[in-house]
């Protein structure tokens, strides 16, 4: 019956070592996603700026996203990131 209870131990102990592999994976890729999201959201503003100085008459925002507040920036509350 021992050697049974050190079978299952070192199971156990395998399966979380590699739960604990996966999740950090899984951590770094989000930290990464997450940053490559903030990066185009920039990169996004900035050719909106862009095309809007080229271009004043015809920039006009995009049909179902409300209208730029002035001096309003580009906040997102934390709010609207948890939905």
């Amino acid at each position: 019956m021992l050697p049974l209870h050190w079978l299952l131990t070192a199971v156990s102990v395998v399966v979380a070592v590699a739960a604990l592999a996966k999740s950090r994976r899984t951590a770094r890729r989000l930290e990464r996603l997450t940053e490559t999201y903030w990066e185009l959201r920039y990169d996004h503003g900035q050719l909106r700026a862009r095309v809007a100085k080229l271009d004043p008459d015809t920039a006009t925002p995009v049909q179902g996203e409300p209208a730029p507040k002035p001096g309003g920036g580009n906040f997102v509350p934390l709010s609207s990131l948890k939905r």
